[in-house]
This record gives C-alpha cells, sequence and structure tokens, in this order.
C-alpha cells in the first residue's frame, strides 16, 4: 500500500485524486491533504478518508477546520499557511506527494518533498516552468521519481516507457486548441472573461481556463516538457488536436510516432502515475473508435496566440525569465479575470515584462523568489490591482 499526500486536495487535480484513491482503496491510503479556503471540502475529506494532517492556506478556514475537529473530537494534525503545505509534503510515512497546487507556491513545497526522498506526482506546471533546472537536479541527487500527472506530460511519459535506449527525434505536444481555435487576432479583441472560460474540452479552474484560451498553458507545457524530458525546444512540437483522444506523442529517429490515447478524462493520468510501475485496472470510459469519427491535426497560430511563441522564446533564454514569464501571466490573468484589462493585454503585459526586468543566467531559489516578488509587484503596481 502507498500512503499518499495531496497539495491542494479540492481543487480539480485533488478531486480526482481522491476519485483513485476510493477506488482503489487497497492500493493506497491517504495520510495528509492541504487547501486554501475550501474548508467545506476539506471537512468531507476528513469523514471519508480520516488523514492524519490537514493544512490550509487560509486562516479563517484553517479555525472553522479546527473547531470541527474539536467539536467532533476528532484527533489530528491541523496547520496553518505555508507550514501545512511543507509538513504534508515532507511527513515520514509518506511515500508519493501529489502537488496539485496551482502557481509559484507549490515550489518550496515540492522542493522539501524531494529531499525528503518522496516521488513527486507533479500537477503543479509552475514548479519546473520557474525552478525545473533546480527540481530536476534534486530528484536526480535524491533518487526520485518525478511522474507527470497532467494529460500530455502523462502521456508522453508513457510513450517512453521501454525505449530507455531509442533515439528521439521530437516530442509532439497536442492541444485542444481552447475556445478561440482557427480565430484570428482581430476577432479576440472584444474577448470577455465568461467566453474563455468556456474550454470545449476539459473542466479546468479558471487561471488554468484562461491560460488555455491565451495558449499560455501550451508554453509552460513546452517549458515543463523540456525539464522533464531533457529534450530541447527545437525537437519539442505543439499540434494542434481538438478531438482530444491522443494525449502526445513520441517520434523516434526511424520516423516511427508513439501516441497515448484515451477517452478525456484526467482520473487516467494521475492513476498511472499513482500506480507507476504498474497499470491497474480502468478508471475511464473506454474509447469507441467507431464513434470517434475522424482525428485531425493541426499547426499552432503563434502570431494570433502570441503567449506560445512567447513561451518558447523565453524557454530557450531560461535562467530567471520563465520565472517572470509566469508571474506576469499569473497577475494578467488575475486583471483580465477582474475585467481590468482585455484579452489581448494578457500578452502585452508578459512581453513588456520580459523586456524590462534583467536577464540572470545562474539561478537559484533565492533569485527565483525575489524576481517573482519584483515582477509581481510591478504588474500589479501599474495596473492598479
Amino acid at each position: 500500500m502507498k500512503n499518499i499526500s495531496i497539495l491542494g486536495a479540492t481543487g480539480s487535480i485533488g478531486t480526482q485524486t481522491l476519485d483513485v484513491i476510493r477506488k482503489e482503496k487497497e492500493r493506497f491510503k491517504l495520510i495528509a491533504v492541504t487547501a486554501n479556503t475550501s474548508y467545506l471540502k476539506i471537512i468531507d475529506i476528513i469523514n471519508e478518508f480520516k488523514p492524519k494532517l490537514v493544512g490550509m492556506m487560509d486562516e479563517d478556514a484553517y479555525k472553522k477546520v479546527k473547531n470541527y475537529c474539536f467539536e467532533k473530537q476528532i484527533d489530528m494534525e491541523i496547520l496553518c499557511g505555508i507550514e501545512g503545505l511543507n509538513r504534508a509534503a515532507t511527513m515520514e510515512e509518506v511515500q508519493i506527494v501529489v502537488t496539485s497546487v496551482v502557481g509559484m507556491i507549490g515550489l518550496i513545497p515540492t522542493i522539501n518533498a524531494i529531499r525528503a526522498k518522496k516521488d513527486i506526482a507533479l500537477a503543479n506546471k509552475e514548479t519546473l516552468v520557474v525552478g525545473g533546472e533546480i527540481v530536476m537536479k534534486e530528484a536526480i541527487k535524491a533518487e526520485v521519481n518525478i511522474l507527470p500527472v497532467d494529460s500530455e506530460h502523462g502521456a508522453i511519459f508513457q510513450c517512453l516507457q521501454g525505449n530507455k535506449n531509442n533515439k528521439i527525434s521530437n516530442l509532439l505536444v497536442t492541444a485542444s486548441g481552447g475556445p478561440f481555435r482557427g480565430k484570428h487576432k482581430s476577432e479576440l479583441i472584444d474577448i470577455k472573461p465568461e467566453d474563455a472560460l468556456k474550454h470545449p474540452k476539459w473542466n479546468m479552474g479558471k487561471k488554468i481556463s484562461i491560460d488555455s484560451a491565451t495558449l499560455m498553458n501550451k508554453g509552460l507545457e513546452v517549458i515543463e516538457a523540456h525539464w522533464l524530458f531533457n529534450m530541447p525546444f527545437e525537437n519539442i512540437k505543439v499540434v494542434i488536436h481538438p478531438q482530444s483522444i491522443i494525449h502526445s506523442m513520441v517520434e523516434y529517429s526511424d520516423g516511427s510516432v508513439i501516441s497515448q490515447m484515451a477517452s478525456t478524462d484526467m482520473r487516467l493520468p494521475i492513476q498511472y502515475a499513482l500506480n507507476f510501475p504498474s497499470r491497474s485496472e480502468r478508471i475511464v470510459e473506454a474509447i469507441d473508435f467507431f464513434s470517434i469519427g475522424n482525428l485531425t491535426f493541426e499547426k499552432p497560430d503563434m502570431e494570433s496566440f502570441g503567449c506560445l511563441k512567447l513561451a518558447y522564446e523565453i524557454g530557450e533564454m531560461g535562467g530567471n525569465m520563465p520565472t517572470v514569464l509566469n508571474a506576469a501571466n499569473e497577475i494578467a490573468v488575475e486583471l483580465f479575470l477582474q475585467n481590468k484589462i482585455t484579452f489581448l493585454q494578457i500578452e502585452d503585459i508578459i512581453r513588456e515584462a520580459t523586456e524590462k526586468f534583467t536577464y540572470i543566467r545562474d539561478i537559484d531559489l533565492d533569485i527565483i523568489l525575489d524576481t517573482d516578488k519584483r515582477v509581481r509587484e510591478y504588474v500589479k503596481n501599474k495596473y492598479d490591482l
């Protein structure tokens, strides 16, 4: 039996991880969970799974969970803030940590978990986008697995199994194209947040949904793939595949392309990561090839969706620039969701930030955290957030 900790247990990935644990109770035990403000969902988790530790980022939510446990005489460890994240990531009995928090907040707990020799089921893109070089070095040093949970990297990871000694030509990262696939830049001028949140295939949080609409989500995945699979950026290709049946592909030196296909359900890559190197019983619907119809592929429009092009450029630069890209994007998305900027201004703000801040090639955690803080302050102050 594997002991599991979930950082971000009430979000989309967290709740689907709970589905996997629920289905495979004989394989997994939930030891620790964290959340931000969703105390009612955490209380439900406490009652069903009876974890040993709960961490709440929000102080009011922490107090409500603590009071509930006191009233019900539930004996468990309850922590507030970053202390809860770090404790959940490093508990001695935990074997695998699912990092599904959104944003930079996941970086430090993930590194602490690696140093505590925990395998990582990684769903937090920002961890590798801003700290990929550091994280992968720490993982190699600690001899732990970084197991990708998101659909695309999970697919590539599966396509690589059994091919350790075979030369790879390209990683082909698929993308649905988001809600505005096929639209020209001139058609994106008056886009509203409610329009951008309507993803055609995936049910995701607001921030990731906007990233999907701008294709920044795919740009972040390209940077992530560079670090996860040690692949040059010129050999990582984005392919628009609106049916979202093929989740990504690997092209080998002989011209063979191996793909991973499945229904659009995040529980499968989560289940594979938790059970690795074994496969478990079906948790998703089987593909009905006779009802699919056609599988189509398109080249991404990097002029209309400039965030993807920008991510390639910044990824190639490396150093602290991906931190600038990520921080500026997070604040720009927040501004857009509050109707303070237009959809196209998201790209403008990110590009402006990457041009304003000084490039630092050799980075450490302090540089990453300082850069992140200064970029956020700059964008917030300029746009009165």
